[in-house]
């Protein structure tokens, strides 16, 4: 089994920044890719980062230039630094690690971003 823990959300002001922790623990022998979803009141659960085993990224195109993703396999860690936040950014992010195929969710955190 694997645990996914999210933490470093919170209120910002608009052009803020904020850096996400994802901590995956458990039965992880290696992370095949991590992503970063997050959902707003009202709307659809949005993609908004991945990366891979080898460190390939991915972003949203409502995020490129504003966030990077990165990793510490060591400590089985990933980051999302977002920084110029809007306050469309604001929502519940979630990130989800995929460890031999399934992926394991953590319960999110909310950011709030105020204009």
């Amino acid at each position: 089994q694997v645990q996914v823990v999210e933490s470093g959300g919170g209120l910002v002001q608009a052009g803020g920044s904020l850096r996400l922790s994802c901590a995956a623990s458990g039965s992880i022998f290696s992370i095949d890719f991590v992503e970063w979803y997050r959902q707003a009141p009202g709307k659809q659960r949005e993609l908004v980062s991945t990366i891979s085993g080898d460190g390939k990224t991915n972003y949203a195109d409502s995020v490129k230039g504003r966030f990077t993703i990165s990793r510490d396999n060591a400590k089985n860690m990933v980051y999302l630094q977002m920084n110029n936040l809007k306050p469309e950014d604001t929502a519940v992010y979630s990130c989800r690690v995929v460890v031999s195929a399934t992926g394991y969710w953590g319960q999110g955190t909310q950011v709030t971003v105020s204009s």
